[in-house]
């Protein structure tokens, strides 16, 4: 049996081709995640969504729309080839938190028994187009800065912003903060980072995520949030907004709220530091996860999954 365990499901931009690929070929419970998966989605993608997994192209599986419901499935997938690999039921693994980052916050959901697997599914899928959609009508990005905190990001944002939209948009870790806005003011904000003595890079993503930008987007995903049944989690589930446990009357809310405010993963991360005694795995795909944790909290050893 496994030990007490903390769960973290990996958001947009840990997306790679390949992913998932080496679960499926190794555990039938985790390919029988994806050929669920498959039939719920059949050809909206334009390719079943394991095809564009397994085999991208990169520039379809990087469009929002399909990164998502790809992100979520590959690490419902992982979860499964690891509690078949412990011989128990994920129902039954001991799970003592789930944390998400941003897009990972449904894994985490779904995966603590609060939405049902087509349910987050569905709304993985629906918040990638609205967030595409959102995106596609107005220019906008994101710009990481390296080396700030949260008052040098929101002077960074006050400076570049003029008559645009420029937000803290993710606090990813000590000394790394994302904001999010118009391209014009995330263009001027290089140059305003560069003065503050912090090193900005403007980031391949579709739009302003986490931004005022996204909240035609909100409105989308509140209404399909609303008929989406939603149960008690049997574990603490950490809100990107708040760096807490979710409530679970609070759970739609707080989901809406997501896509137009900041991200707390290092609050999110340093509530499990504190209050929970359990080993963190990283779901798949990828490690990104473990190497923020690194940057917030190197007591906290970070097990990978994302192959076997």
């Amino acid at each position: 049996m496994a030990d007490p365990m903390v769960i973290l499901c990996p958001g947009q931009g840990a997306q790679a081709v390949g992913m998932g690929k080496a679960w499926f070929e190794a555990s039938p419970e985790a390919s029988a995640v994806f050929e669920r998966a498959d039939g719920v989605l059949g050809d909206r993608l334009g390719k079943p969504l394991s095809t564009l997994c397994f085999e991208g192209p990169p520039e379809e599986l990087n469009r929002t729309d399909v990164a998502q419901p790809a992100l979520y499935v590959a690490g419902v997938a992982s979860f499964a080839g690891i509690c078949a690999a412990w011989g128990v039921s994920p129902n039954e693994a001991p799970l003592v938190a789930a944390a998400g980052l941003s897009l990972g916050e449904y894994t985490a959901l779904h995966l603590a028994g609060a939405i049902g697997f087509e349910d987050g599914l569905e709304l993985v899928a629906l918040r990638g187009r609205a967030m595409q959609d959102a995106a596609e009508a107005a220019p906008s990005g994101m710009v990481a800065l390296i080396g700030a905190d949260e008052p040098q990001a929101r002077a960074v944002c006050d400076a570049a912003r003029a008559d645009d939209v420029l937000v803290p948009a993710n606090f990813n870790a000590p000394g790394q903060v994302v904001i999010s806005g118009s391209k014009p003011a995330c263009e001027r904000a290089v140059g305003e980072a560069e003065t503050l003595g912090l090193r900005a890079t403007a980031l391949a993503v579709a739009g302003a995520f986490h931004s005022p930008l996204m909240a035609p987007a909100a409105v989308r995903l509140g209404e399909a949030l609303g008929a989406t049944e939603i149960r008690d989690p049997r574990c603490p589930v950490l809100s990107n907004v708040t760096g807490e446990p979710h409530e679970t009357e609070r759970i739609r809310d707080r989901l809406v709220q997501q896509l137009t405010a900041p991200v707390r993963w290092a609050s999110c991360c340093g509530w499990i530091g504190a209050n929970m005694e359990g080993e963190p795995h990283e779901l798949a795909p990828g490690k990104t996860l473990a190497g923020l944790m690194r940057r917030i909290d190197r007591a906290m050893k970070v097990t990978t999954h994302d192959t076997p």
